[in-house]
């Protein structure tokens, strides 16, 4: 039997897991912290639960393929809520949007804002939906080398994705009102980027949402990943918790196991899903790597960070929506801020998750949760988060008042705070950067870390930092891209799976190995 580690238990190396046990490989999947999910992990306290990162659960379809490949069923395991609205926009400079999935009610929402972007509404959506369906097949395969974009598909798409224009500039060519634009492009920031940095194709994460639902997994989307790894554990994997790879064995380039400090496992294919940059620099030796040397890493482009807040509060506040966006009226500061400055805002953007007025069971009786995310800057010598992590707590608790959360100090029973330093050096994540590599042009397709590691041989990558790219959707279609790569290099047969149900088959895989 052939032999896999995976390193790393995040939504990524789950997925892969799955795949590659169900194709008769043995499957070890080594995890340094004490629980699975990595980023997409529950933080648990005293009866309280959050989603520790991601809490959009969107697309559902791709898990759903992986689930339908392996004979499970997600719709049936997992209780999944379509939420409506979505999310509620409230933007400093005047004016609160309820984005709904009900087109007629989405019309109507936005004519309160602007009349005139209401009637371009059903074009953005009938525009993406071809967009999407035009450029799912390049989602779905790997991008090995620059002759990949050089296929009759990716030539075909040139005129319809436009690299060369940014999503911002994308949405003009449909909404007047920038409150409106602001309210397709702000899903810039699951990748981390700003709406005028990011490549007009991302105007499908939008649509995504209106087409496909925004849904909240009950438990959380940490009780999503406990219960891949629940059935990855029913198909024979082994998964072992608090257990750190120290380092990769090679022979030449070739990758032949990995040591912990609980012995030594051998593989015939080596899946690496922890954060890219830190993995390497920390894992790899660096002259065994060209074309992701230590300085070419420092040369990369990296996304923003976190600053998190985790409130287990008494009561509810019953009117705010499960998910609450703020966009403050100097919005385009705000990013400047982040990425060119690297400056914390005295007038931030934030949002907050209001789970429990969705899901109870995240807090104890007469009790509830609330989540607050600002998007702040990676790690940089400008911040010192060991003298700005308790002013800049005090200026977010101060700022949730714009979207009516008042009197929240005498209200919190417990707390935690992350900070971009915390997600640095307690999650080992590079620079801190939540939303690992940037997406923008240079760093896209197969100017990514390969799914087949460029590198080296037998390593293979899953999760944020090689293609697709971030979000969970999108970290899970990594997952499929890489596992069949595996299958296919260990010359085994992927029937076990219901190709039907994982994707399309890529008979160019075998010949870009």
């Amino acid at each position: 039997m052939k032999r896999a580690v995976v390193i790393g238990a995040g939504p990524g190396g789950l997925a892969a897991a799955l795949l590659l046990a169900k194709a008769g490989i043995h499957v070890t999947v080594l995890e340094r912290r004490t629980q699975v999910g990595g980023r997409t992990s529950t933080l648990a306290a005293d009866g309280f639960r959050f989603d520790r990162g991601a809490t959009f659960f969107l697309y559902p379809q791709v898990l759903e393929a992986i689930f339908k490949a392996v004979g499970r069923d997600l719709w049936r395991e997992v209780a999944l809520v379509r939420l409506d609205p979505q999310y509620s926009l409230v933007f400093g400079g005047g004016g609160v949007l309820h984005a709904t999935p009900d087109v007629g009610r989405m019309q109507q929402a936005i004519a309160a804002l602007c009349p005139t972007d209401a009637e371009a509404f059903p074009r953005f959506l009938a525009d993406n939906r071809v967009k999407l369906r035009q450029f799912k097949p390049c989602l779905e395969r790997p991008f090995l080398g620059w002759r990949d974009l050089f296929s009759w598909t990716m030539l075909k798409l040139l005129p319809r994705l436009s690299p060369w224009r940014s999503l911002e500039r994308e949405l003009a060519r449909y909404f007047c009102d920038p409150r409106v634009r602001l309210a397709f492009s702000f899903q810039s920031k699951y990748l981390g980027m700003s709406p005028y940095r990011c490549p007009s194709l991302f105007s499908i994460l939008a649509f995504l949402e209106y087409e496909h639902g925004v849904y909240h997994p009950i438990g959380g989307c940490g009780a999503v990943m406990e219960h891949m790894a629940q059935v990855a554990l029913e198909m024979g994997v082994e998964v072992r918790l608090n257990e750190e790879v120290q380092g990769i064995q090679f022979r030449g380039r070739r990758a032949m196991g990995v040591q912990t400090p609980f012995g030594h496992y051998p593989a015939d294919a080596l899946v690496i899903n922890a954060d890219f940059a830190r993995a390497m620099m920390r894992l790899v030796p660096n002259h065994l790597r060209r074309s992701w040397t230590d300085d070419r890493i420092a040369h990369k482009r990296f996304s923003c960070s976190t600053f998190m807040l985790y409130l287990g509060i008494e009561g509810c506040y019953d009117q705010l929506p499960h998910h609450t966006i703020y966009l403050d009226e100097d919005y385009v500061r705000n990013l400047r801020e982040i990425e060119e400055e690297h400056v914390l805002s005295a007038s931030p953007s934030f949002y907050v998750q209001n789970a429990c007025v969705t899901d109870p069971t995240l807090a104890p009786p007469g009790m509830s949760t609330l989540y607050v995310l600002v998007p702040v800057t990676h790690q940089h010598p400008n911040v010192d988060w060991s003298r700005q992590r308790g002013p800049f707590r005090k200026r977010i608790l101060a700022c949730l008042r714009k979207v009516g959360i008042t009197e929240i100090e005498k209200r919190i029973r417990w707390e935690h705070v992350i900070t971009p330093s915390d997600w640095d050096q307690s999650y080992a994540i590079h620079l801190g950067a939540t939303f690992n590599l940037a997406h923008d042009l240079s760093q896209m397709l197969h100017l990514r870390p390969h799914n087949r590691f460029e590198d080296l041989e037998g390593v293979y990558l899953v999760g944020g930092g090689t293609h697709p790219g971030s979000g969970l959707p999108v970290i899970f279609e990594s997952a499929r891209i890489t596992s069949q790569l595996v299958v296919e290099d260990l010359g085994l047969s992927a029937r076990h799976w219901d190709s039907e149900h994982l994707g399309p088959s890529h008979p160019d895989l075998a010949e870009a190995k």
